[in-house]
């Protein structure tokens, strides 16, 4: 592939994704994507993105079957923009207790929990976590591989949308750039790792906010050589 040629993002398919949403919000903002599963596309675009929506061990599975996750490790350490959103964030860390133990990507130290369905007090909890929910951003959140901040322009208490049964724990807690409330936890609701940003939340369906989020994600990409 001619370098004039590449993709500005990746959009990875391995057939557990909420594809063509994501692909909108990046062509809205002039990016040139692709839906693929390609290991030269993959490899020589300029930025790639990792969405996804369903099982943590059926996903891992896609991946190895495929050789995804061989191509995302590489994409990974050739210091390109990219970003994981809802499960394609999941799948970065180390483990998931989702139905028994599933090893991960294991790019992000740390681990996948699920939510308890009791709180302290034991009032019920509804389990998954489906809906609007107020993001807090990190004050010293280390974002300095990134040339346009995730979040710019975008105010802590500003409302995303959530559907998931578990959270992310990173190892290094000054990788997490928001967390949100739930239940009687504080989650990591979003982060920043290297040339990682990853995020529970689906911008590309809470609105403004979210749509911010793929600007910044822009703007980072247009800044590839």
């Amino acid at each position: 592939m001619k370098r004039s040629e590449c993709l500005d993002v990746a959009i990875i398919n391995y057939e557990m994704s909420n594809l063509y949403s994501v692909q909108s919000a990046c062509n809205y903002f002039g990016l040139f994507s692709e839906i693929t599963n390609e290991t030269d596309k993959i490899l020589e675009a300029r930025s790639a993105i990792l969405p996804g929506v369903g099982s943590f061990g059926a996903a891992m599975e896609n991946l190895k079957a495929s050789g995804l996750s061989e191509v995302i490790r590489e994409l990974i350490k050739r210091d390109k923009p990219f970003m994981g959103i809802c499960l394609g964030m999941q799948l970065l860390f180390s483990e998931s207790e989702e139905i028994g133990n599933n090893k991960g990507l294991n790019i992000i130290p740390g681990s996948v929990r699920r939510f308890p369905q009791r709180s302290r007090k034991n009032k019920l909890i509804k389990v998954p976590h489906i809906g609007w929910n107020k993001i807090k951003i990190v004050d010293d959140c280390v974002v300095s591989n990134w040339h346009i901040p995730p979040l710019n322009e975008i105010d802590t208490g500003g409302f995303m949308y959530f559907v998931h049964s578990l959270y992310c724990i990173p190892d290094d807690s000054k990788a997490v750039l928001t967390t949100t409330n739930y239940g009687d936890i504080s989650f990591c609701s979003s982060l920043v790792y290297k040339n990682i940003f990853a995020c529970q939340f689906h911008p590309e369906r809470s609105g403004k906010e979210g749509l911010n989020i793929f600007k910044n994600f822009s703007d980072a990409v247009k800044n590839v050589n």
